[in-house]
């Protein structure tokens, strides 16, 4: 996995025959209250090793493109206009700066039924973002979301995931349920190793990497979204596996190791600010 290039909103990277852009969508802030140990309960401190934005946590919320110079994937679509906030809302900018035409993504897979992560479906002035759009992937526990009525205009293309699906030769589907229902990551191999495109597995990367068993207040599941971290974080320390996260801080990509009773996060590219 090799930076090629950089700007105020993506960083393209290299990964085998594939090339994967980040695209930073914004940031949102949020009280360290959501933050829950294994009982459930709001943490009693934070570590001195999270920062903190004023008296909330910063989360960065990344999407991904992936192409192989024909077929590509748009995962996860960013706020849109949904959040109300204008730190959010910036994935059609950075589609731009990273020289990609919206216009041409017919597939884009959807982590979580999130406002921040599936409104981005639907531009600000209400039409589809994406003119050529085939199919929206999204697990099956979380396809109501296209009941609303921003989303209606797409829910002719979706495809539910109910388990483990290629959405094509080098992009799988892996259902990971716990933060939501149909919480999915996306698996992108290439002959460089595995990149695993999550959501809202870790929403805090300077704690949750080094104490993996802090849950978040809007887990739906948090026992089992615990289980699934810890699933994902020991793939990660396979050979050539990296990770994707919409909430690492951006450009969000980085390799994982073990590190004591957690693990450790080395980003491939210094963070976007």
């Amino acid at each position: 996995m090799r930076l090629t290039s950089s700007g105020r909103h993506h960083a393209t990277f290299e990964f085998g025959d594939l090339q994967v852009i980040s695209l930073r969508d914004g940031y949102i802030d949020m009280p360290p209250t959501r933050l829950r140990d294994e009982d459930g309960h709001t943490l009693d401190e934070l570590p001195a090793a999270v920062p903190l934005a004023g008296d909330n946590l910063r989360l960065s919320v990344n999407a991904f493109f992936v192409t192989d110079g024909t077929r590509s994937l748009l995962i996860d679509t960013g706020a849109s206009n949904a959040w109300h906030d204008p730190t959010m809302g910036l994935i059609y900018h950075a589609l731009d700066e990273a020289g990609v035409d919206r216009g041409h993504i017919t597939d884009v897979a959807i982590t979580h039924n999130h406002e921040d992560h599936v409104s981005g479906l639907i531009a600000p002035d209400g039409s589809k973002a994406f003119a050529k759009l085939e199919r929206v992937w999204i697990g099956a526990g979380d396809t109501s979301v296209f009941t609303r009525p921003r989303l209606e205009p797409v829910r002719d293309r979706v495809v539910p995931v109910s388990e483990k699906v290629a959405i094509n030769d080098w992009a799988t589907a892996v259902p990971t349920p716990g933060h939501t229902p149909g919480h999915t990551v996306y698996d992108i191999s290439s002959g460089s190793g595995h990149l695993l495109v999550w959501g809202d597995t870790v929403h805090v990367p300077t704690l949750q990497f080094d104490q993996p068993k802090v849950s978040w207040e809007l887990d739906g599941d948090q026992s089992q979204a615990r289980a699934a971290r810890a699933g994902l974080l020991e793939q990660l320390t396979r050979p050539h596996h990296f990770v994707a996260g919409a909430h690492l801080d951006s450009p969000g990509i980085a390799r994982v190791t073990p590190a004591g009773n957690g693990y450790t996060l080395e980003y491939l590219a210094p963070p976007i600010t």
